[in-house]
């Protein structure tokens, strides 16, 4: 009887350590600097430093309503502290915040940033925020919006 408890303790044991998920924390995941990348002729940018590469074609379908657009343009693209993607570019009236996901990134918030679209963004790392400069505007965001 004692060797069947302590066989059932030695199972309870090792089901629930083996359900638990291992957590590497803290972590920071911000580029220093944010890339300005040249869409290909496949819509696809790749920044090789950071073993990076993604197809933008449905981003300019979402802000520009065609796909065909992103050819030869470039998207400006900074992470940020939390693993966060900004992406945004020339004429773009958003900046888009993406997360990694399972092959691809998945859309998590679009920020509305000018109705006009922006003339010559540049975006900087001002952890734990990004920091977004079109001419004379400057914009503070992070993953829950614009801070201001």
């Amino acid at each position: 009887m004692r060797f069947i408890k302590n066989y059932i303790f030695v199972v309870i044991l090792l089901v629930s350590t083996s359900c638990s998920k291992l957590i590497l924390q803290p972590a920071d995941f911000a580029w220093p600097v944010e890339n300005v990348i040249k869409i290909d002729d496949k819509g696809f940018i790749e920044e090789p430093r950071y073993s990076f590469a993604v197809n933008v074609k449905s981003l300019f379908q979402e802000e520009f309503a065609d796909s065909n657009l992103a050819i030869g343009k470039e998207i400006r693209i900074i992470r940020d502290k939390l693993g966060y993607y900004y992406l945004t570019g020339i004429n773009f009236k958003n900046v888009y915040l993406f997360l990694p996901d399972e092959g691809g990134m998945q859309l998590e918030e679009t920020f509305l940033i000018s109705e006009t679209g922006l003339q010559s963004p540049v975006m900087n790392q001002k952890s734990p925020n990004i920091e977004l400069i079109d001419g004379d505007k400057i914009y503070i965001l992070n993953n829950n919006g614009i801070v201001r």
